[in-house]
Order: C-alpha cells, then sequence, then structure tokens
C-alpha cells in the first residue's frame, strides 16, 4: 500500500487539489459568511438566524461522521462511496439559484424556510461524505504529506474563491434582485459539476477491508473506550469544541461591517476576497511547518490569532481596520480547518481511524450550533461587541488548553500503516 501511495502520489496531488480548488470557486459565489448572510439578511435581520448559516453548514459536514464510521472501515474501495454521497452537498446550490429567483413572488418566511432546508441537505449531504473522503485521502496521501497536502488543496480552495467571491461582489454590486443573487447560485453550481469530475480522478488503491477492533460491541462502548484510553484525544476533543465558540463571530463581521460601519457590497465583496488571499498563504504555509515542525503549535498560533481578530473587531473605529479583523480571522479559520484534518488523522490506527475521526467531529457538532447560537443571542440582546468579546475569550482559552493540556502527537511515535 505504501509503493501504491508514492506511485500515483503526484497524481492524486493534482486531482485533488483540483477538486478543492473548484469547490472553493463554487463557495465563492456562495460564501457562507458573506453571499448567503447578506441574502438571508435581505429577508431578516435576525442576528441569530444569519449566525446559523455557517453554524448549520459545519454541523452537518461533522454530525453524521461517526455514524458512517463502521460503514466506511468495511470498505475495500472508498472512491465509489463518496462521489455518490457528495452528489448530496453539491446539488441545493442550484435550489439556493431557484428559491432566490422566486423570493420576490413568495412570502418572505417561505423562502426563509426553504432557504434554511437546503442549507440543512447541503451540511448532511456534506457530512455523509466526510468519513469516507478523509480516509480517502489518507489511503493516498502519505502521513508526512498530509499536513502540506491540505494546506496546498485550501490554498487552492481559497485562490479561487478569492476570485468568486470578487465577481460575486461586482454581480450583487451590478445586477438587480432576483437575478443577482440566482446568478451567484447557479455559478456555484456549475463550479461543483467541475469539482465532483476532478475528485473522480483519484487513484484509490484497493485494499481488503479490515474492519474495526472489536466489531461486536456497541458504538457506544466503542466511543466510551477510546475516549477513556486516549486521554491526548480526549484533551483534543475539548480544545475543538471550545474552539467552535471561539469561531462564532466570524460569521457576523461582514453583516456587522456593512450594517453599523456602512461597508458597500462591493467593498464586503473585496473583503471576502482579502479572507480567501489570506487562506491562500495561510494554507500552504501553516500547512509545510506543521509537517515539520508542530500541528498543535499550528493550532495554537490559530487560536490566538482568532482572538486577536474578535478584539480588533469589537474595537475597530472604521471600516478599515476588518480588512486586518478578516487576516487574522482567515488565519485562525485555516488553523483549526486545515491543520485540524492532519491532526486528527494522527490518532489511532489504520482499522480505527474512521471511529477516531467521526468521534473527532460528530462530538463536537452541538458545540458547533450552540456557538452561533449564542453568539447570534449576544448580538440580539447585547450588541455585536459582546458576542467578539465572549468570542475573543474562547480563542483564548482555547490557546491555553492546548498549549497547556494537550499533547503533541507525533506520526513517529504512533505509526500508521496499510498492508
Amino acid at each position: 500500500m505504501d509503493t501504491q501511495q508514492y506511485k500515483h502520489l503526484r497524481h492524486n496531488f493534482i486531482v485533488n487539489i483540483m477538486d478543492g480548488g473548484f469547490f472553493g470557486f463554487a463557495l465563492g459565489f456562495a460564501s457562507f459568511t458573506t453571499v448567503l448572510p447578506l441574502f438571508v439578511s435581505s429577508l431578516t435581520s435576525s442576528a441569530i438566524l444569519i449566525g446559523l448559516i455557517p453554524a448549520i453548514h459545519s454541523m452537518g459536514w461533522q454530525l453524521p461522521q461517526l455514524l458512517t464510521a463502521r460503514q466506511v472501515s468495511r470498505l475495500t474501495h472508498i472512491k465509489p462511496s463518496v462521489l455518490l454521497l457528495t452528489i448530496q452537498e453539491r446539488v441545493p446550490f442550484l435550489g439556493l439559484a431557484v428559491v432566490a429567483w422566486f423570493v420576490p413572488l413568495i412570502h418572505r418566511n417561505l423562502g426563509l424556510v426553504l432557504i434554511y432546508a437546503l442549507l440543512i441537505w447541503q451540511g448532511l449531504g456534506g457530512g455523509l461524505a466526510a468519513n469516507g473522503w478523509q480516509n480517502m485521502i489518507a489511503k493516498v496521501i502519505p502521513s508526512e504529506n498530509r499536513a502540506t497536502f491540505f494546506g496546498l488543496q485550501s490554498a487552492a480552495a481559497s485562490l479561487l474563491a478569492g476570485a468568486g467571491a470578487i465577481a460575486a461582489g461586482y454581480i450583487l454590486d451590478r445586477l438587480p434582485s432576483p437575478l443577482d443573487f440566482s446568478l451567484c447560485f447557479i455559478f456555484a453550481s456549475g463550479m461543483m459539476v467541475f469539482s465532483w469530475f476532478a475528485m473522480s480522478w483519484t487513484k484509490e488503491p484497493i485494499q481488503p477491508a479490515t474492519g474495526l477492533p472489536q466489531i461486536n460491541s456497541s458504538l457506544r462502548k466503542e466511543v466510551l473506550s477510546i475516549i477513556k484510553r486516549d486521554r491526548p484525544f480526549t484533551w483534543y476533543l475539548i480544545a475543538r469544541m471550545l474552539s467552535q465558540f471561539g469561531t462564532m463571530a466570524f460569521a457576523f463581521y461582514t453583516v456587522y461591517a456593512v450594517h453599523h460601519h456602512g461597508m458597500s457590497e462591493l467593498a464586503a465583496g473585496y473583503l471576502t476576497g482579502v479572507l480567501f488571499i489570506t487562506q491562500v498563504i495561510a494554507n500552504p504555509v501553516l500547512g509545510w511547518l506543521a509537517d515539520r515542525w508542530s500541528k498543535k503549535a499550528a493550532l495554537e498560533l490559530g487560536a490566538v490569532c482568532g482572538a486577536f481578530s474578535a478584539l480588533i473587531a469589537w474595537l475597530a473605529p472604521n471600516v478599515n481596520w476588518f480588512f486586518l479583523v478578516v487576516i487574522l480571522g482567515g488565519i485562525a479559520s485555516t488553523s483549526f480547518w486545515t491543520i485540524g484534518l492532519a491532526y486528527t488523522m494522527e490518532f489511532g490506527t489504520e482499522a480505527d481511524r474512521p471511529t477516531y475521526i467521526g468521534l473527532a467531529n460528530t462530538l463536537i457538532a452541538p458545540s458547533t450550533i450552540l456557538g452561533p447560537l449564542l453568539g447570534g443571542w449576544a448580538a440580539d440582546a447585547m450588541g455585536y461587541s459582546y458576542t467578539f468579546i465572549i468570542a475573543a475569550g474562547f480563542c483564548l482559552v482555547t490557546a491555553v488548553v492546548l498549549h497547556l493540556i494537550v499533547k503533541d502527537v507525533r506520526t513517529v511515535d504512533q505509526e500508521i500503516n496499510f498492508v
């Protein structure tokens, strides 16, 4: 298996980076932090509903992963399952285009129900495919190259997402409704198709299904066993939960800048472009450093940047400061996502990796939804400033837990071999 990994490594690097690039291009046109919040804010002023947009996406991606772990562990060939399931996270963007077109003709409450139904479908569709996708990547990318790969893939996604976001800003600024949002979602749907075909070119080595240890035990007993015996992983889960509350302010930056500092929609598009450009640079840099230095330290850096991002948003006297806000937020998001993916794969063995991946995502799903709810409640009840202050506090606590309690798991200490 190791031989096959290296034999097709260059090919799999390229096609999966293409997959991520086109996926990011799609999300530039339908960003969960700018375009979709602006679309929803045209129908409601509720900060809670707006804050739920990225939370639904993240929770939907996380929640099903533990439930699919056993199925994934028994697959000899993971790619066909991933290709089938990932369709469910791509089709809803076309549905959003249809809803956007008909929003002026239907009651806005019905429009909101349809939008959130599509967002839930999109999130859960991604979650059903996520465990298999991560294990497929683990099969085709060697351990010592994974953080670098995720960094490069995310950089490609961010680069094209930045281009998509700027294009979306022009569309929203120059075209009338309902054509503007509808066209953004149509472009997103088209890029999703290209992404799917790029993923389908992955050359995955076929291996005998290993199954999970203690396969006759219940999933609940297996989960409790891992949590009790693997303390480094348990504290890592706690840090991931805390980080979800630390990033709850990120969804409100653009809406706050537009409504409280008078930022134009075109400037909001540029702001999103700066965010994605930041991630283009941060992803490969952090990925390279994490593989050669410390994945845990890269996570700590992200938590500190997240804290400063929220504090500056709270204290910012004008919209210009929000470019620094999104730069720091972009570094934090990059760390939690890119390095988090690679670091999670350091735990466990090949046989129980699907369960570890499932645990690292499913168990933090409640905090993923509770974080934005807390942030939205604080914004509605007391103002956005309190949301930013609370988020900064959680980021700092995350950094402390990572630095003082979480152990730095090294691949050399816990080698994962494919047989």
